[in-house]
């Protein structure tokens, strides 16, 4: 498996994904080619341009409690629509949707058993001989080997989405779970929900914040203390801005994660409590560290001073390419997975040029408030999916680098 790589690049967020991996939506494949950024003047109005029935072992008994438990629970006929955007369709992930609508608490638990499954399917496949090359079964034992690993695969990827689910559950944060806009909600039910900034805020650390709110300032402008004031876009705009700041926040807590360490540690680099004079001339010589979607003009502007940001920017560029990767196929595909659940399939034509033609997409009138929460959302998902990738990969390894 080759890893999918984000590489942040002064204009945009691009995403490089293995040759045998397919983009579904659309929002990845298009993120670089006409990055969304808000600009300083005319907020009024914000337009744009082209720019299965099968028995499930649960391994354990103690699972089989759990079972018992949501077959006589009150919420067992309640959708997982209600939580979370993408519904989960393989056993293991509609097993893992009942116990976050009835018992969240569980999840871990569930997941721990589900893990071993897979580990126990995966060693008696290895085991299993191959039929000789001579035997007419071998294209047949290929094919069901190949079916058996795809859906491993898709109950790997369903699980750690019901982890990242389950993260936001703990914090008492409610996702988006649709961007379907109507004649009394054009923002598509952004605008109609409580703001939780404050607590999006807390599940950062306070230097990964700092980051965060550049990116916020390069994405929103001027107006980012301007609630409510009004953008319209397409959602294939708005689906490339969730979707680079998926990978953002996917970024940020790798690279906060080791900051964290080696600041308990005291054995940060001196350049990381340099001032502010640098950060321009650092800005401009790496400007892959940035997946704020800015013109190349803008670099640098309106940035904070971060020492977060000037640890990053102390890093060599075969560093900063590592950990501007996304390491695992299933993780790739969960963004594309989410993302186009929540905000549908884009309507969108690739012109003879190469470019690309969304005239006939959907458009959305947001504030600039619900703009600022569906950033803030986006990037604890990225955060959230490098923990319960990390985690899940110790207990079931799936990541090669």
């Amino acid at each position: 498996m080759e890893a999918a790589t984000a590489t942040f690049i002064g204009s945009s967020i691009g995403i490089c994904r293995p040759a045998k991996s397919v983009a579904r939506s659309g929002f990845l494949a298009t993120i670089g080619q006409d990055f969304v950024r808000f600009p300083h003047k005319h907020y009024s109005s914000v337009s744009y341009s082209k720019p299965g029935h099968r028995r499930v072992a649960y391994g354990s008994r103690r699972c089989m409690g759990v079972r018992a438990s949501l077959s006589s629970s009150s919420d067992s006929s309640r959708s997982i629509a209600s939580i979370a955007p993408l519904q989960l369709e393989s056993p293991v992930g509609q097993f893992l949707s009942q116990i976050l609508i009835s018992h969240p608490h569980l999840v871990p638990a569930a997941v721990e058993q589900q893990l071993e499954q897979l580990q126990t399917d995966r060693d008696a496949e290895k085991q299993k001989e191959e039929p000789s090359a001579t035997s007419t079964d071998l294209v047949l034992y290929r094919k069901i080997a190949e079916v058996k690993a795809n859906e491993r695969r898709k109950a790997l990827e369903e699980i750690l989405y019901a982890l990242v689910v389950q993260k936001f559950m703990d914090a008492n944060v409610s996702l988006i779970s649709t961007m379907a806009s109507s004649s009394t909600d054009p923002s598509g039910g952004v605008d109609t929900q409580p703001s939780q900034d404050e607590k999006l805020e807390r599940l950062h650390s306070p230097e990964a914040y700092d980051m965060i709110q550049n990116h916020l300032a390069l994405i929103l402008g001027n107006r980012m203390g301007d609630s409510t004031a009004v953008a319209q876009i397409n959602k294939l705009r708005a689906g490339q801005v969730y979707a680079a700041s998926v990978m953002y926040g996917y970024f940020l807590k790798r690279v906060d994660q080791r900051f964290q360490l080696e600041k308990t540690m005291k054995i940060l680099p001196n350049a990381v409590d340099e001032g502010e004079a640098d950060i321009r001339k650092v800005v401009s010589s790496h400007p892959e560290a940035f997946s704020d979607g800015i013109s190349p003009g803008g670099s640098g502007h309106g940035l904070k001073a971060s020492r977060l940001r000037n640890y990053v920017m102390s890093f060599d560029g075969e560093t900063l390419q590592r950990y501007a990767t996304i390491r695992s196929k299933e993780a790739v595909s969960l963004i594309e997975k989410h993302t186009e659940a929540l905000f549908g399939r884009p309507e969108i034509v690739i012109a003879l040029q190469g470019t690309i033609d969304s005239s006939k997409d959907e458009l959305v009138k947001i504030s600039f408030g619900g703009l600022k929460r569906l950033v803030l959302e986006a990037v604890t998902f990225g955060s959230f999916l490098w923990d319960v990738e990390s985690y899940v990969d110790s207990r079931y390894h799936f990541v090669l680098n």
